[in-house]
């Protein structure tokens, strides 16, 4: 069984270490601690291949030694993705021994732990994995190898559109994205079928829909979807924003963006969703775990939710009283715009710790991890969104389930994570998006104080 965070790719924080964390890296952000190099090689089941000297001439070698992987569990169940991975890059390096070393399973303390350890000066673990939205943070505190200094543009053109955008900062790439996640919509077929309704393909499609289906009384909600004050509304409005053609900063990463004709039009959407009935008020305090209770146990007509809603719906035991039932599709567009709409990134890339004795090893494992063998392992066993375009496009993976068979269609956005002071960034985005939700301010005037909050934290020399 999947692991199912609050936030996927975003653990629920653990405010202490939190604290102590900012502290450590806005101290270690004051010094140099980036690696530099060249292109580096390719492994044989890497994403693209390149020459060999780059990576022998990182540190260590680039067929033998050690590597020390820092991961946190990726599911509940047996066996473990992570020691499959292992055994499968050992069996074709066998010159390298992978050790693993379990990380939390809470993002903020997990990211803590590595601050503290990195910025310490510990050559260990040499690799980490680590969320997605992680790259500006421990860039700029050189807490992560600049991965571009080491592998050509050949290798980052492997991966699905947005991916690398979302793990590039400062004009470096600092992550290597390992599996993925994104939004989606889930349905249900029976009722859409039983209306007469196709699948919505745009926003006002799906909230006619979604009022229609509600007002048969055929469900207690038509559409439901993670408005809450925390991270995840944070990842909804990216949804909306980006398919109404928006942006939150401008390309510098140094001011808002957001008070644009696009920022009105998806804010004042989500509260139309509100006010024609066709989310429920409570909506505001949904997160994941709600809004996936309300749709599998009948009561929505339609569902935001990340990868794991497929298979959440699809076992009777989480419970779901929907088995069957349920159609899965890119989210929709406004009109006007590019279709499907955009769905945000969770996720998990690795990173390389800038004292690793090894960097040709640790290069090595991060290549194999990005290729064939094991993208397709993570897909085609463990259901995991695979990160390179080449697997995400391949017949196996397509047959596994629907989700795996039309990520291929869908367009991502990452959020802004490209500034260290993404913390701020998004806090300032979805406590005013929650207070615009709930009434208390309107869409114009919770843009202009989101603006105004973003503008004052990517100024600071802090996070």
């Amino acid at each position: 069984m999947k692991i199912l965070p609050m936030v996927r790719g975003r653990r629920r924080s653990a405010q202490v270490a939190v604290a102590c964390a900012a502290v450590v890296l806005a101290a270690a952000a004051c010094s140099s601690g980036s690696s530099s190099g060249s292109a580096g090689s390719s492994g044989s089941s890497s994403p693209a291949a390149g020459g060999s000297s780059a990576a022998s001439s990182a540190g260590g070698s680039a067929t033998s030694g050690s590597v020390t992987w820092w991961a946190s569990p990726i599911t509940t169940s047996q066996p473990d993705p992570r020691v499959v991975l292992i055994d499968a890059f050992e069996k074709a390096y066998p010159g390298i021994k992978v050790n693993l070393q379990s990380a939390p399973t809470d993002t903020d303390t997990n990211r803590a732990s590595l601050i503290t350890t990195i910025s310490g000066g510990a050559s260990s673990p040499d690799v980490f994995m680590g969320d997605v939205i992680w790259p500006a943070q421990f860039g700029k505190a050189g807490l992560a190898v600049p991965l571009s200094q080491y592998l050509p543009a050949s290798y980052w053109a492997a991966f699905a559109p947005g991916l690398v955008q979302g793990a590039t900062y400062n004009g470096q790439v600092y992550g290597s994205p390992l599996f993925e996640d994104q939004g989606f919509l889930y349905y249900r077929k029976d009722l859409l079928a039983k209306e007469h309704l196709a699948v919505p393909a745009t926003w006002p499609e799906l909230e006619a829909d979604a009022v229609k289906i509600k007002a048969a009384g055929l469900v207690k909600y038509g559409y439901v979807w993670q408005g809450a004050s925390y991270e995840g509304l944070t990842c909804n409005f990216m949804e909306f924003l980006g398919s109404a053609g928006g942006s939150v900063l401008n390309s510098g990463m140094t001011s808002s963006t957001l008070s644009s004709p696009a920022g009105v039009q998806a804010a004042s959407f989500m509260r139309s969703l509100i006010t024609s009935g066709a989310s429920p008020a409570a909506v505001t305090t949904f997160q994941e775990g709600q809004a996936m209770s309300a749709f599998a146990s009948g009561q929505a007509a339609f569902l935001r939710n990340w990868d794991y809603g497929w298979s959440y719906s699809q076992t009777k035991s989480s419970p779901s009283a929907v088995v069957g039932e349920v159609g899965v599709s890119p989210l929709p567009s406004f009109a006007g715009q590019p279709s499907p709409g955009t769905s945000n990134i969770g996720g998990w890339n690795l990173y390389i710790n800038p004292h690793s004795k090894n960097i040709a090893a640790d290069l090595t494992f991060i290549k194999w991890m990005a290729g064939m063998d094991a993208q397709t392992i993570l897909a085609t066993q463990f259901s995991e969104i695979p990160t390179t375009t080449a697997v995400r496009d391949s017949a196996a993976v397509k047959a596994k389930n629907p989700v795996l068979a039309i990520v291929g269609q869908t367009r991502l956005i990452p959020r802004p994570a490209g500034t260290a002071a993404y913390a701020k960034v998004s806090q300032a985005i979805y406590t005013n998006i929650n207070s615009m939700l709930s009434g208390a301010a309107s869409p114009g005037s919770a843009l202009s104080a989101a603006s105004s909050q973003i503008n004052s934290a990517v100024s600071s020399s802090g996070l």
